[in-house]
């Protein structure tokens, strides 16, 4: 069975791809910071009948990271990293002039810092698999300039050009940073809590990251939107 490792897994749009995966008969291990809510998760998924790793901890912790890999080579290897966990920087969003730095440190080390250091980790495992595949999940705040979202979408456009360029770097892979479009997540909750505005449930997107696996394009950034579109 192949083996995919999922950060930020517990809800939202990680464990939206985790049922997914799952019911496609992957093999996962499951990264979240809660651990009660990681294990529910997980717990959730027995229902497949593939096997499920959960991890619970911090994906900047270097042991962590390595915990993660661990458990994968313990599943067969690792054929998929999904680096879906991701920080805001401020909650509710704020201005740069008023972005605290730290935050802004905290967003550069969960989103881009520990995305890379867990690349770097599973690198070896996903270079034996065959089809070892990297998806960076992404943003449309990294590529459009919003007032609040500067601090994030710097974070996140950091990690589509690290993206690029380990495409280029290894031929071998692929990787893909892939910008899911608007969902009602709670992290979109924490950082625009005054929007009341509906949004798609984050597993309407999850076809997008079907057909990318499905049919395996070059390394490249991808909107799911129009991977969807392209799907009707």
């Amino acid at each position: 069975m192949p083996v995919a490792i999922i950060t930020g897994a517990s809800k939202g749009l990680g464990r939206a791809l985790a049922e997914a995966l799952a019911g496609r008969g992957w093999d996962l291990v499951l990264d979240a910071r809660t651990a009660e809510v990681l294990q529910e998760t997980a717990a959730g998924l027995q229902v497949y009948g593939t096997r499920v790793t959960a991890v619970p901890g911090d994906v900047t912790d270097a042991g962590h990271r390595a915990g993660l890999v661990a458990a994968a080579w313990q599943l067969g290897g690792v054929d998929l990293l999904v680096n879906n966990a991701s920080a805001l920087g401020a909650e509710p969003l704020v201005r740069l002039d008023e972005l605290p730095l730290a935050g802004l440190r905290r967003a550069l080390e969960v989103n881009v810092v520990a995305a890379l250091a867990l690349v770097q980790e599973a690198l070896p495992l996903l270079r034996a698999s065959g089809t070892g595949t990297v998806i960076t999940v992404s943003s449309d705040a990294a590529a459009e300039a919003y007032a609040t979202w500067g601090g994030y979408g710097a974070s996140k456009a950091a990690l589509d050009h690290l993206a690029a360029v380990l495409g280029e770097e290894e031929p071998g892979l692929r990787v893909w940073a892939v910008d899911p479009g608007d969902m009602a997540t709670d992290l979109y909750a924490a950082a625009v809590p005054d929007d009341d505005d509906p949004r798609p449930a984050p597993d309407s997107v999850v076809p997008a990251f079907l057909r990318l696996l499905d049919e395996r394009p070059a390394s490249g950034r991808h909107g799911a939107p129009s991977l969807l579109e392209g799907r009707r």
